[in-house]
């Protein structure tokens, strides 16, 4: 079971309560969600938020490949995993992304929600632009496109 989302924050809210929601079952024994939230320091450089931009469809098709290959490597079947992050500005404080997910064991629940966003860091299309106190701005340096067809 997955659903993924990109959340336009001009348009919608991401809501922890959606992903609770959605990962709620006496099939499973355990659940965690992950809230990656905006912080204030990075590189010793005071954040106050971040512009997240992003390819949408490659990052949909990437979160779908992430989620089919946690079968295949890492072995679990029984899973449900939400999905969401934003495009466009948030704020210091303010969450980004949301990974949930649940199992029918801790241990595995442990497994799938590291490898889903180390995968997600590593190979989704969303791009980053830190704003800072002193009014500066900086694209941070991000995973290239592939040549993938869409």
């Amino acid at each position: 079971m997955l659903h993924t989302k990109i959340i336009d924050i001009e348009k919608d809210k991401i809501k922890t309560s959606t992903a609770e929601a959605f990962i709620k079952s006496s099939l499973y024994g355990a659940s965690i969600i992950f809230n990656g939230t905006v912080r204030n320091i990075n590189e010793n450089k005071e954040v106050v938020g971040i512009t997240y931009d992003s390819h949408d469809k490659l990052v949909l098709k990437s979160f779908d490949e992430i989620y089919k290959e946690t079968t295949e490597k890492l072995k679990i079947m029984d899973k449900a995993v939400f999905i969401e992050h934003v495009k466009g500005y948030v704020e210091l404080g303010e969450t980004s992304i949301i990974i949930a997910v649940a199992c029918k064991h801790r241990d595995e629940t442990y497994v799938l929600s590291r490898y889903i966003i180390e995968e997600i860091k590593k190979r989704s299309p969303i791009w980053k632009k830190e704003h800072y106190k002193d009014e500066q701005s900086k694209w941070l340096k991000g995973n290239p496109i592939k040549n993938e067809k869409i």
